[in-house]
């Protein structure tokens, strides 16, 4: 079984050495869908919960009176009416459970210590000319060490799991990253999931890092949701996640809505894929043609200082190229909603958002509705975040569309 290969669910012995007896598969659905709604409608009443689920006063006072014990859940500020007796709101507690999340990029990694509401206490970051696994493994055990170092003892105890995040088939782009072929075949024959859940004693999940991406925006996002959307994220190569019915589409080999692979047309009638106009990649090669720097593509996106016509170039022409990516995906998927996120400043995110929406304008959508093409809302930290979301959603979530009448 290879590192990329591997699928997403922890490692089951460390999942039985964790805190509590509600490991993935046996916390109660009821429980699972009450923590689900509060996490993304925010603080209700116990009679409001009550109503939305169908589920009985009683059952709901039960239940949100374990989840409080068990500290996932704490009282708000109560609301007084003119009538009757206030309202107390519950809300998830930030210190009820903790998660990592570790993002593998080709040409940086991170390490993030989330917490219950999906607040960031930490992070490591480390920048490298490509991945190898004895770096990425070595990083990964002194990060967590380093981060779990942040917590008490009690905070520490409430470690539900790491996620991580990771191109799939690492191996077949040695040479599109400049890395030696034989130390990048490692990857082929390493099993870091396997590997990392003998090292930590807390389960360990695995998933393709643009598909973690996406999954961030369902769980850590903000704002309303689209029941249905494509997802594309910017990091050294573009890739892309689909959600389906508010269900993050992971395909037969974890690798479904491999947008960065969608051929696009170029010019002379010959045709490229989309990763070849429109990644991070795409931008260093164009800013070193012009003799600029391009080592701050890999550090803080926030602090961006590039060469502006060369970042106006590459927005122009990823912008074209993701216009004839969505045109030909949603011919087969029929979604209403395009998001936009990655490794990218937030006013570059918006110009190519303003740039793709123009030009699926100029595109001929005959027999199709024309998608809104919005950007994101999680940001750079996506795939670390999305990849913390994989032990948070397999204990502790449930799928809302499967669970309450939402039509």
């Amino acid at each position: 079984m290879t590192t990329c290969e591997g699928d997403s669910r922890p490692n089951r012995e460390a999942a039985a050495s964790v805190r509590g007896s509600n490991q993935s598969g046996l916390r109660a659905h009821n429980e699972r869908l009450i923590l689900a709604l509060l996490r993304n409608t925010g603080p209700m009443p116990k009679a409001e919960i009550a109503r939305v689920t169908g589920l009985s006063a009683q059952s709901v006072s039960v239940i949100m009176r374990g989840l409080e014990q068990e500290g996932l859940l704490e009282r708000g500020e109560a609301i007084r009416g003119k009538v009757g007796q206030p309202s107390v709101p519950m809300r998830l507690a930030p210190d009820g459970a903790y998660f990592f999340g570790l993002k593998v990029g080709r040409r940086s990694v991170d390490l993030l210590l989330v917490n219950f509401v999906g607040e960031i206490l930490g992070r490591t970051h480390m920048a490298h000319a490509y991945p190898t696994p004895e770096e990425v493994i070595g990083f990964a055990r002194s990060s967590v060490e380093e981060l779990r170092g942040k917590l008490s003892p009690k905070q520490a105890a409430r470690i539900a799991g790491l996620g991580v995040a990771i191109p799939f088939r690492l191996w077949d782009w040695a040479a599109s990253i400049g890395a030696p072929a034989e130390e990048i075949r490692e990857w082929q024959n390493r099993d870091i999931r396997k590997e990392l859940s003998e090292m930590f004693d807390f389960p360990v999940y695995l998933q393709n890092d643009a598909t973690a991406a996406c999954g961030a925006e369902l769980v850590f996002g903000s704002g309303p949701k689209p029941q249905s959307f494509l997802h594309f994220f910017f990091g050294y190569f573009v890739g892309g996640g689909l959600v389906l019915n508010g269900q993050l589409f992971v395909g037969r080999t974890g690798n479904a809505a491999a947008l960065g692979s969608l051929p696009i047309p170029a010019l002379g009638g010959a045709h490229l894929q989309l990763v070849d106009v429109a990644s991070l990649s795409v931008l260093e090669g164009m800013l070193s043609d012009q003799g600029a720097a391009s080592a701050a593509l890999w550090g803080n996106p926030r602090e961006w200082n590039l060469n502006k016509e060369v970042v106006d170039q590459w927005i122009r022409d990823a912008s074209a190229g993701l216009a004839y990516a969505i045109a030909a995906s949603v011919c087969v998927v029929d979604c209403d909603t395009v998001l936009i996120d990655g490794w990218i400043p937030e006013d570059t995110r918006a110009r190519l958002v303003s740039r793709t929406n123009a030009a699926l304008r100029d595109l001929d959508f005959n027999g199709i509705e024309l998608p809104q093409v919005r950007p994101g809302t999680v940001g750079p930290d996506g795939r670390a975040l999305g990849a913390a979301g994989q032990p948070l959603s397999d204990r502790y979530l449930v799928d809302l569309n499967a669970m309450l009448n939402t039509g």
